[in-house]
């Protein structure tokens, strides 16, 4: 497989040298892996820390900025980062109104940012954690107990960090939080299996003419394979996934998300065909976002993402966001 990288070790060293310089808003320790908005500590707000394993961005590195995340900690290609980073991340962004982690349920980030928050409550940093599991295609698969953290992480960095950038107390932010985790529920397909630069070639094997339903974002296996089926098909496969597992009865946040190769023409597509099945089913949508946001390198294939909303977390919603991956109201 061709990449346009250098050597295989240094992928994600490069990509943070890169995102420094293209972004002097933000301060990119290459070092030690953590990426922080420059302004921090912000008096009394606040902070917000997420993180987990390069390959999938924006996320996180791309979400942090005015109105979403304080810092972030990436750690190499699909491998969550280590609580030394998680603790320098806390540390820089606490203003002494506490630090809320935001963790996508995966074994390793689940255990290092446990330890990190202990690490950090022993230098006086107040921690509270929140869990994203909002992946209803398998209860537990590769690297996970319980359901996987994938689309929903970007509603919860979103909604928490505008409620935090407002100055709202850790204890609210982090309710917040939870509740658009609860909200929310997501499903990803995959047309092809994706490449990690230390290995060269397909994380797992697709034939030509099948697609898998259900994939997680590391490329871990679905419900099933089936022979490729067209975007209405599969809209209408992942709309009745995710509403058999929740029955909206406020409007929904829609994220129409690219695994990383589908281009945009196919998106708008796909989200013409997953509009249609919501109408059909009579869910009402609030908003959309359609993009590659919670990608899997170069996977193609894309996942839909509902958060059922109320006035307030729309209006959080739609609050200013200043990132390098997502920008609106600035």
């Amino acid at each position: 497989m061709k990449m346009l990288i250098n050597v295989a070790e240094s992928v994600v060293a490069d990509a943070l040298r890169g995102m420094a310089a293209a972004h002097p808003e933000l301060t990119v320790d290459v070092e030690n892996r953590v990426v922080v908005r420059r302004d921090a500590p912000v008096a009394g707000k606040v902070g917000l820390v997420s993180g987990g394993g390069s390959g999938h961005e924006p996320l996180h590195g791309g979400f942090v900025g005015p109105g979403m995340l304080s810092a972030a900690c990436p750690g190499e290609v699909f491998t969550s980062p280590v609580p030394d980073q998680m603790v320098r991340a806390a540390a820089a962004v606490d203003s002494g109104a506490g630090v809320l982690f935001i963790v996508k349920n995966y074994t390793g980030d689940v255990l290092n940012f446990d330890m990190a928050a202990e690490l950090a409550a022993d230098e006086g940093i107040r921690i509270a954690k929140v869990l994203v599991d909002d992946d209803v295609a398998v209860t537990d698969s590769l690297y996970t107990a319980g359901r996987r953290g994938t689309g929903a992480t970007l509603f919860v960095e979103k909604i928490a960090g505008a409620a935090a950038e407002e100055g709202q107390p850790l204890e609210q932010v982090e309710a917040l939080a939870r509740q658009v985790n609860e909200s929310s529920r997501s499903f990803g397909v995959a047309l092809s299996a994706c490449t990690t630069p230390a290995k060269g070639s397909p994380t797992f094997d697709l034939p030509a003419g099948e697609l898998e339903l259900g994939v997680g974002i590391h490329g871990e296996p679905g419900r099933e394979r089936r022979a490729m089926m067209t975007s209405r098909e599969i809209a209408d496969f992942a709309v009745n996934a995710v509403l058999d597992d929740m029955s909206p009865r406020n409007p929904v946040l829609l994220l129409v998300n690219g695994m990383g190769a589908t281009p945009l023409l196919e998106l708008y597509g796909f989200n013409a065909e997953v509009q249609r099945a919501l109408t059909e089913r009579g869910v009402a949508v609030a908003r959309t976002l359609v993009g590659n946001y919670v990608t899997s390198l170069d996977m193609a294939g894309a996942s839909v993402t509902l958060c059922q909303v109320d006035e307030e977390l729309l209006r959080l919603y739609d609050a200013p966001v200043r990132t390098p991956g997502l920008r609106w109201g600035v």
